[in-house]
């Protein structure tokens, strides 16, 4: 019997998403064409979360995905990767974001706080994955980055 043997690939992470307690999503990124219309992706959520939101556990197995979940208050957050992909990798990059939107929202992560804020949120996603690649784990230094962005984009504006 022969052995399916990957190729190693930076590429970890397949999407993130942000839904609310009704499962509509409040944000979405994904990283390839497993599911390529809006359409698809959207039956994809609701699928994702009518199977994790009444479950205390946090890695489940879906359509063929390996997906890690974190609920808080009114919001459900999601790193969907491959079913062969190292679902530490793939908390990693939950635990990061979280944390990262913790402290930029002053541990105030639900749903209000987080569309008063959606450009940090865009910033965090961009720092921590780009293209699917895992670029940084750690909370402190994405947040870092994201203020010095704020900064910039503050600095450009009073310029024109």
């Amino acid at each position: 019997m022969e052995a399916l043997i990957l190729e190693p690939s930076l590429y970890t992470v397949k999407a993130i998403l942000i839904l609310d307690n009704d499962g509509d999503r409040l944000f979405a990124k994904y990283y390839d064409d497993t599911y390529p219309s809006v359409k698809e992706q959207k039956a994809f959520e609701k699928n994702i979360f009518n199977k994790t939101h009444r479950t205390d556990s946090e890695i489940a197995l879906l359509e063929g995905l390996t997906v890690v979940y974190k609920s808080s208050i009114d919001l459900y957050f999601y790193v969907i990767g491959s079913s062969y992909e190292n679902e530490l990798m793939l908390m990693t990059v939950l635990n990061c974001l979280f944390d990262s939107l913790s402290q930029m929202l002053r541990k105030n992560v639900e749903k209000r706080a987080l569309l008063e804020n959606m450009e940090g949120l865009f910033l965090a996603v961009d720092e921590i994955v780009d293209g699917g690649v895992i670029l940084e784990s750690d909370p402190q230094q994405v947040v870092h980055r994201v203020l010095q962005s704020a900064k910039e984009q503050i600095k450009w504006s009073l310029l024109r």
